[in-house]
Order: structure tokens, then sequence, then C-alpha cells
């Protein structure tokens, strides 16, 4: 289990801190929910959970495998719905990856990406678009 502690720093920016590094991040509302857009907001982070999981679960069966996925990276993008409740409505994503990968390691990589603990565990409406590009080299 990991422990989180967070402060609300006023105008709609929150710090939270990470109990085992003491590593902090802050949020802040975004421009168009009464914010300044100035860093994350929260619904960002859930977006950049996403992504982030399916490429740290990709590299950890990439070492199990002696897959080597250096130079790999990532681009996304978050809708949000425009009716309420406020939510997010899609986030879509392009993984791009080595070009060198056999038919087998990609779809190895895939599975293992689109079943990560945050792609299950966000809402089964969520639209989760994926697109997986191989042009790394």
């Amino acid at each position: 289990m990991v422990k989180f502690r967070g402060w609300y720093r006023g105008e709609k920016r929150c710090e939270v801190e990470h109990s085992d590094s003491g590593s902090r991040l802050m949020t802040v509302a975004p421009k168009d929910n009464n914010g300044d857009g100035s860093t994350f907001s929260p619904t960002d982070l859930c977006t950049v959970s996403l992504v982030t999981c399916m490429m740290t679960v990709m590299g950890i069966v990439a070492d199990r495998n002696g897959l080597e996925l250096s130079g790999s990276w990532y681009s996304f993008e978050k809708t949000m719905a425009s009716d309420l409740p406020r939510r997010i409505a899609a986030i879509s994503a392009e993984i791009h990856l080595p070009g060198f990968l056999l038919p087998e390691q990609r779809h190895l990589l895939e599975r293992a990406a689109l079943n990560c603990p945050v792609y299950h565990s966000l809402a089964a409406e969520l639209s989760k678009e994926v697109v997986f590009v191989y042009d790394v080299v």
C-alpha cells in the first residue's frame, strides 16, 4: 500500500506528496474550469496515468522477454464531455515502439498495455483509443 498526503494551496491548487519517496506534485484547475491551467489538472493526471501505466507494463514485459524499448515515445490527448456531469469522455493515445519487433513480440506488448491496471480501473464507458505504431529505429 502506498500512502499520500496533500494540501489545498488556495486558488484551485493542490499539492500532494508521495510518502515513500517524498516526491511532490501540484495540480491546478484547467482554464476551461475556472483555473489558470499553469500545470497538470486532476483529469490530466488521470490521462497521464493511463498512458504511463501502459508504457510501464510494457517495459516490465519487455524486460522479462529481453526486448529493448528505449527510444519508444507516446503522444495522447484527453477530451472532456460536453454535458454534465463534468468528466473525461475520451482518451486517445499513439504509442511509438521499435520497428524491429516481431509480430509475436508486438502482440505480447500490446496485450500487456491493454491490460494495465489503470486501463481496467477507468470506467468502461470512457472511450480509450490506443494506436500502436512501429517506427522507432
